[in-house]
C-alpha cells in the first residue's frame, strides 16, 4: 500500500523549517540564512521512501507584524496549512516561548489533530525542550506525547522517528510525483533564490528585507570547451528599494556583487547540469515593498 501526503511546515522564524526540509530531502531545495523571514514563498522539497511520498511545503516564519509584506507572507503560510493533509510544527528548543510562539500555537489549534511537532536544536547550549513539550500539551492538548519529537537538523538527530510518523499519518494514494524529484520549483525560480540567499548572507542590518532577485534571461549556448554539452547563461537583477543602497550591494570596485555571484554560481553549478555563467546587477526598484504588482510577482499568492 503506497501513502502520499503534503505537510506544511509552520513555526516562528529562524526555528530550522528551511534546514529541515533540505536534511530530509538530502538536497538543497530551500535557501537558509540566520535572517528572519527568509522564506518567502511556499517552497517543496519531495520524499521518497518504499511506503510512499511526502511532500514538505516550507513557509515563511510566522512573524508579528502589520507590514503588507509580512501579511502577504502570512497569507502563504495559512493557504499551505489550509491545503495541506499534515502540518509540522516546528519550534526551537534554545528559545523560551513567548507572544509570538503563543501566536503559531493560536493558529496551528485547528490543525491539531494533523499535526505532528519538531522541537529542533537540541543540540544548542542551554536549550530547554522540557518547556517546550510542557507548552505544546498546554496549548496543542489534542497533539499527544507521541507526535513530538526532539530533534537537530546540525547533528541530524531524531529525523528518521519523525519520518516514520509522518509516513504513518499520510493516507493511501499515488505518488504526487516522479520517484526521481526532490523539488518541482521552476529553473528561474530556483537561481532568483540562490542568488538571494548569497545576498542576504553579506549583507548587514535591514539590507536583506529590501532586496529581492529578478531573473531576466536564460539562455542556452553550446560549451565549446566539452563538445556536446550546453552552458547556461543567465542575466539577473538583484533589486532593492532606495538607490542610496546599490552602493552597498555593489561593493568598493564592485567587490560585493563579485563576491555573491562567485557564491551563487558555485551552488548553481552544483545543481545544474551545466556550466552556468552569471551576469549579475543591481538596480532599484523604489518601494517595491508596498507595491502589489511586485509582490503579487514574487510571492506565490
Amino acid at each position: 500500500m503506497s501513502k502520499s501526503a503534503f505537510v506544511a511546515l509552520s513555526g516562528r522564524p529562524s526555528v530550522g523549517k528551511s534546514s529541515l526540509v533540505n536534511l530530509l530531502c538530502g538536497a538543497k531545495v530551500a535557501i537558509v540564512s540566520a535572517v528572519p523571514q527568509t522564506t518567502r514563498n511556499a517552497v517543496r522539497g519531495i520524499v521518497t521512501r518504499p511506503d510512499g511520498q511526502l511532500v514538505f511545503v516550507d513557509t515563511p516564519g510566522r512573524h508579528i507584524s502589520e507590514k503588507k509584506l509580512n501579511k502577504k507572507l502570512m497569507d502563504v503560510s495559512d493557504r499551505a496549512m489550509e491545503e495541506s493533509e499534515l502540518v509540522l510544527y516546528v519550534l526551537d528548543a534554545s528559545r523560551a516561548p513567548g507572544p509570538e510562539e503563543e501566536a503559531v500555537a493560536e493558529k496551528l489549534a485547528a490543525f491539531q489533530k494533523r499535526t505532528v511537532a519538531a522541537i529542533n536544536k537540541i543540540d544548542v547550549a542551554g536549550s530547554d525542550p522540557k518547556a517546550l513539550h510542557n507548552f505544546l500539551a498546554e496549548r496543542l492538548p489534542e497533539l499527544p506525547p507521541e507526535r513530538r519529537f526532539e530533534i537537530s537538523c546540525v547533528k541530524k538527530e531524531g529525523i528518521d522517528p519523525l519520518l516514520e510518523c509522518l509516513f504513518d499519518m499520510a493516507v493511501e494514494g499515488d505518488l504526487l510525483y516522479p520517484e526521481e524529484y526532490y523539488t518541482d520549483q521552476e529553473m528561474s525560480f530556483r537561481i532568483s533564490e540562490i542568488i538571494r540567499e548569497k545576498a542576504i548572507l553579506r549583507l548587514r542590518e535591514e539590507l536583506p528585507h529590501s532586496i529581492y532577485v529578478e531573473v531576466a534571461d536564460l539562455e542556452f549556448h553550446e560549451d565549446e570547451s566539452a563538445p556536446g554539452k550546453k552552458r547556461l547563461w543567465i542575466r539577473a537583477f538583484i533589486i532593492t528599494e532606495r538607490e542610496s543602497q546599490k552602493g552597498m550591494i555593489v561593493g568598493k570596485g564592485g567587490s560585493m556583487i563579485k563576491s555573491i555571484g562567485q557564491a551563487a554560481r558555485k551552488d548553481l553549478n552544483y545543481i545544474f547540469d551545466w556550466k552556468v555563467e552569471l551576469d549579475l546587477r543591481v538596480k532599484t526598484g523604489h518601494d517595491w515593498r508596498h507595491n502589489d504588482k511586485v509582490l503579487r510577482k514574487i510571492i506565490d499568492l
